[in-house]
């Protein structure tokens, strides 16, 4: 393998140079205005995956935005790994808390810092890389497939359409995903469990126009104020979630999996300065990570309504909106949890608001099992580039097309990421190690060696 980490070395630059390009691309898939720019995108990839290596490039048309497929076979005995990734990224607001444009990457202190640095452009652009390090070495050992969609961040609405319909298109041996976090480069750690989403958006509508807060205020409900109690009590001050029938099944976690969960290194002072807070708060009777990786929550994700720009303006507002989202644990179910909400929102309104609830996009909790070859290999491969044995972890984020994979194609997935909880991901000054991004593409080569040798054996 030294070939290849000689490869990597040699281009380091241009490998960066390359990932500028993508980046630069302002793929909102959440923002009409950005069309243009997801086909872009996909072109950008279906390029890149071509120089990479791949005999055969594709982009599939969907209802929403396109999917990019790449391959390269060298030999259909062989195993094969089917890549997946994303080029659409969140939107960047509040964009004046940005240090430096979020679509014109730069490196700074050894970190390229621009929208999509981690989330999912550096990550995944590291398998465009790993490909043609391994390629251009004359040392690939298995076949690779590609499929990049554009929706990851808008729910992936249209992933499993297209996987329906290219079944035989995609059939391979494992999906190899980098779109997750680990502990850190010093202790490494593989996910092993991702959380399901349900999110929901709520409008309450007062009166029919906004009024006069002075002529009115006090005779008529406000719907903003209404909005904000009914949020407020869909939790306790336990930190329990109060939507009746929400914690029938949930799956409890045993105390010896907890206890394994717990020697994770994990230092609570310093996870509180990172984010600049003085206390912690979450369900009671689960330690921070506990609440993060195997009990479900609900939280606000924005809420408007009246008057917000500088300056004031007293009125009463006709409407009040709020997007709310649930991340759930295994043996729940995200539509089922979506009509819980919409039963319970509209049962506690009271009769001077009217309530509108909509479903936008969730999916399933995940879990990947760590006896597999899948994950023995990505085991083997980051203990071969950083040094140490991975710790299995579950994460408290979604990615909702995953348990569709596996349900669909019958492939489980590896959840090989290498990002980091400090990158910012959906956030301003979103960043992404460069050391990460190269210990990355060398992971994944390994990878393919292991996972390669570890089939033949079975």
């Amino acid at each position: 393998m030294q070939e290849v980490k000689n490869y990597i070395e040699q281009n380091r630059d241009r490998f960066i140079q390359e990932l500028f390009g993508l980046i630069r691309i302002p793929s909102i898939s959440s923002e009409a205005e950005h069309k243009e720019d997801m086909v872009k995108a996909a072109e950008y990839w279906r390029k890149s995956l071509r120089e990479a290596g791949c005999d055969k490039t594709e982009i599939f048309p969907t209802q929403g935005n396109p999917v990019v497929y790449g391959e390269k076979i060298i030999d259909r005995a062989l195993p094969t790994v089917l890549v997946y990734g994303h080029y659409d990224v969140m939107p960047v607001d509040p964009v004046e808390l940005w240090e430096s444009p979020p679509f014109r990457p730069e490196v700074r202190d050894g970190k390229i810092y621009a929208r999509g640095a981690d989330d999912d452009k550096g990550q995944a652009f590291m398998h465009a890389k790993a490909l043609e390090s391994l390629v251009r070495t004359n040392t690939l050992p298995c076949n690779v497939k590609f499929m990049i969609e554009g929706e990851e961040e808008v729910g992936s609405m249209n992933m499993g359409c297209f996987c329906t319909e290219h079944k035989e298109m995609l059939k391979a041996d494992i999906i190899l995903v980098s779109d997750t976090s680990m502990i850190g480069m010093e202790r490494p750690s593989i996910t092993a469990g991702l959380r399901g989403l349900t999110y929901m958006q709520v409008e309450v509508t007062g009166p029919d126009h906004d009024l006069h807060s002075g002529i009115f205020g006090g005779a008529v409900a406000n719907p903003a104020n209404v909005l904000a109690k009914m949020i407020a009590s869909l939790t306790d001050d336990q930190g329990r979630i109060t939507i009746p029938g929400f914690y029938d099944d949930v799956q409890v976690i045993g105390q010896g999996e907890r206890d394994e969960m717990a020697k994770a290194p994990f230092n609570e002072d310093e996870y509180k300065k990172s984010i600049q807070v003085d206390a912690l708060f979450g369900e009671t009777g689960y330690t921070t990570k506990e609440r993060t990786g195997i009990r479900p929550t609900l939280d606000v994700n924005g809420m408007w309504s009246g008057y917000t720009a500088e300056g004031s303006k007293t009125v009463l507002p006709s409407k009040a909106f709020a997007k709310i989202s649930m991340r759930l644990v295994p043996n729940q179910d995200h539509q089922k949890i979506g009509e819980l909400f919409a039963r319970h929102f509209t049962a506690i309104a009271p009769p001077w608001i009217k309530v509108k609830v909509e479903a936008l996009h969730g999916g399933q909790a995940y879990v990947s099992p760590i006896d597999t070859v899948g994950f023995r290999a990505a085991s083997k491969a980051i203990e071969t580039v950083l040094g140490k044995k991975p710790i299995p972890v579950r994460s408290g984020g979604s990615i909702p097309i995953i348990p569709q994979f596996e349900e669909i194609l019958g492939i489980k997935s590896i959840l090989l990421g290498f990002g980091l909880e400090a990158d910012a991901c959906h956030s301003p000054n979103e960043n992404f190690p460069l050391v990460n991004f190269f210990s990355g593409i060398e992971t994944i080569t390994c990878f393919y060696q292991y996972f390669t040798q570890l089939m033949k054996e079975q």
